[in-house]
């Protein structure tokens, strides 16, 4: 078998087809998204989300509602939680987000066990990548496009909040709204992944992109690039990777990105742990013949 044809057999297929698009389509969100979540600093903060959601996908099925419609309400109410806990307590931030979405993470696995139902519910903890539906790429293509959009509308203000939240409020932003927008984004997008991944490895997604877009430029428009270019690559080599090693679609996904994050952290010329080091004796090398 040749290149091409590996490369095109798994097209053949439907679901394989659905697979790639829902994918790359959730990728390239998180991947937007985890720029500013790196650089603020709320890593933690994209696992609490992703991982409180899973009571409100629980609920959505017990009632018949959409799963997404679920997963955004509980979204959205872990993040109001750790806003309040903060706020109105002695409690941090990290300790906040900690005891949140710990509890409404055992909240969704004691609604598991005790719900009768045909549908293995384990799929929404573990993703689902193989089995997503035309409604199911439709409903990530529309919510994707949301964040995504949002998210370019409203870059300068964030990036403002991102680097200088004083001067943004020096120059008539409000650092509030922006925070909230910026998690309100955070909830909507994690529903966007959860399909692919499932709850417990959507952090993945929103952290490993910026991640490692952050050490190969110090520009952040930059990052915005270079993160979701990344990422798309890295969500479609998992899928073709999953298929001819029959290995799970979703933790595949994770897996590349984290290999390719790897990479980069070990070689990247200007942050790589190895890179440097081989940049540094190649300038001394230099300098050496210089004299």
């Amino acid at each position: 078998m040749d290149l091409l044809e590996m490369l095109l057999e798994p097209l053949s297929y439907d679901f394989m087809v659905r697979a790639i698009v829902t994918t790359a389509l959730a990728a390239i969100v998180c991947a937007v998204l985890s720029c500013w979540l790196v650089l603020i600093g709320w890593s933690l903060m994209g696992d609490a989300v992703s991982h409180a959601v899973l009571p409100g996908v629980v609920l959505a099925y017990i009632v018949g509602a959409p799963f997404a419609l679920g997963a955004l309400v509980f979204a959205l109410i872990a993040v109001t939680l750790i806003g309040v806990v903060r706020n109105t307590s002695r409690v941090k931030e990290d300790a906040a987000i900690g005891i949140v979405f710990s509890s409404l993470f055992a909240l969704g696995l004691v609604l598991i066990s005790v719900t009768p139902s045909q549908t293995d519910l384990n799929h929404i903890i573990f993703g689902n990548l193989l089995g997503v539906s035309i409604p199911d790429l439709i409903q990530v293509l529309v919510l994707g496009v949301v964040a995504f959009a949002i998210l370019i509308l409203k870059r300068r203000d964030l990036t403002l909040y991102a680097f200088d939240p004083t001067h943004a409020h020096a120059i008539g932003l409000s650092p509030k709204r922006l925070g909230a927008l910026l998690l309100g984004l955070l909830a909507l997008t994690s529903v966007v992944a959860l399909q692919t991944v499932g709850v417990v490895l959507v952090v993945a997604m929103l952290i490993i992109p910026g991640a490692t877009a952050y050490l190969l430029t110090d520009r952040f428009s930059r990052m915005l690039v270079i993160a979701p270019a990344i990422s798309a690559v890295c969500s479609i080599a998992g899928i073709y990777l999953s298929y001819y090693l029959d290995t799970a679609s979703g933790a595949m996904v994770v897996l590349t990105q984290g290999a390719v994050f790897a990479v980069v952290y070990l070689f990247s010329p200007r942050q790589g742990l190895i890179g440097t080091r081989l940049a540094k004796a190649r300038r001394k090398k230099a300098t050496a013949l210089a004299i």
